[in-house]
């Protein structure tokens, strides 16, 4: 009896891809790296450490609605675009109108783009990355375009509180939203027949569509959540810094996929982690927080999310490759 569950356990551990858990050991690593390195400018400071979740909440709000676009195969490059938009839009709607109007308004924002980018996709039979690609250049346009380039400030408190600087005692509120999304991305995605059918799809699209999915309301649907996802991403940045403007969310794409792809997500569809999107967006704010601290250059720390996003997508192609 002994042996066969000391069987049983080892043919686990083997089925385990080293990809899925080398996520926890890069975070565990470069943490202990940047506390032995950094405790003396504060790395471990209650403060810098609640920082690090606040400024990576927008970044794992994201993360959870590419989970399902990658799984699903496709793939979202209109992501930073709609975070300016939206932030805009919500902002300036404030200025004159209700809180409730104005994030409705830039909610809209981002659900609306998600459509109009999932019904070219599957209407059209357009290959996701250039329609993405052709609706990023129009809607930073469209962003630039609406306030002249100016910034736009947010002087309502209350909007404030709750999705930017506002505590619910030690606790940041912008850690509510950040794991109220994961937990609910990750319930669907793993305990729901959409989640299912997203990893069918992103898989083989041909046999889920055999099998009875509805492939085209699967993409759409993806789509739409990328969108809507952007848009809160783009109230929380907004919430946070009082204020948006045409270069918030400019750099986000590049943070985004580097985090769902190094927590263990197939960039060509049918895998994903929630979980993992998480433990990535965290490393991701980790990285930056202290590089920053370390006295780097936002070009220098664009490098080395670079070479990290180039390591997964290493690791996600030998995977591929390896079936």
């Amino acid at each position: 009896m002994a042996a066969s569950k000391r069987t049983e356990v080892v043919t686990r551990l083997r089925e385990v891809e080293p990809r899925r858990v080398v996520v926890y050991a890069v975070f565990l690593l470069i943490f202990v790296f940047f506390a032995a390195t950094l405790h003396d400018d504060g790395f471990l400071s209650h403060t810098n450490l609640l920082n690090i979740v606040r400024q990576t909440t927008p970044i794992t709000v994201m993360a959870v609605a590419v989970v399902f676009v990658l799984s699903a195969g496709e793939i979202d490059l209109s992501l930073g675009a709609v975070v300016a938009l939206s932030a805009l839009v919500t902002a300036d709607v404030m200025q004159s109108h209700s809180a409730v109007l104005a994030i409705a308004a830039g909610l809209g924002v981002g659900i609306g783009v998600g459509v109009v980018n999932g019904l070219f996709v599957t209407a059209l039979v357009l290959p996701s990355f250039l329609v993405t690609l052709a609706s990023m250049g129009i809607v930073t346009g469209v962003a630039r375009s609406i306030t002249d380039l100016q910034s736009v400030a947010v002087q309502n408190q209350r909007f404030v509180d709750i999705f930017g600087s506002g505590n619910l005692g030690p606790i940041p509120g912008l850690a509510f939203w950040a794991f109220g999304a994961v937990a609910l991305g990750h319930f669907v995605f793993r305990y729901r027949r959409f989640g299912a059918h997203v990893v069918a799809v992103g898989d083989n699209a041909r046999a889920a569509r055999a099998a009875g999915i509805r492939v085209d309301r699967v993409r759409l649907a993806v789509f739409v959540l990328s969108g809507a996802s952007a848009a809160l991403a783009a109230i929380l940045y907004t919430g946070r810094l009082q204020g948006a403007s045409y270069t918030l969310g400019e750099q986000d794409l590049l943070t985004v996929i580097a985090a769902v792809v190094i927590g263990g997500t197939r960039l060509f569809g049918g895998e994903g982690s929630v979980i993992g999107a998480l433990i990535g967006s965290l490393l991701m704010g980790m990285l930056t927080n202290g590089l920053i601290l370390w006295g780097l250059s936002s070009s220098e720390q664009l490098i080395a999310q670079g070479v990290l996003l180039l390591l997964a997508i290493s690791l996600t192609l030998r995977g591929r490759r390896g079936r």
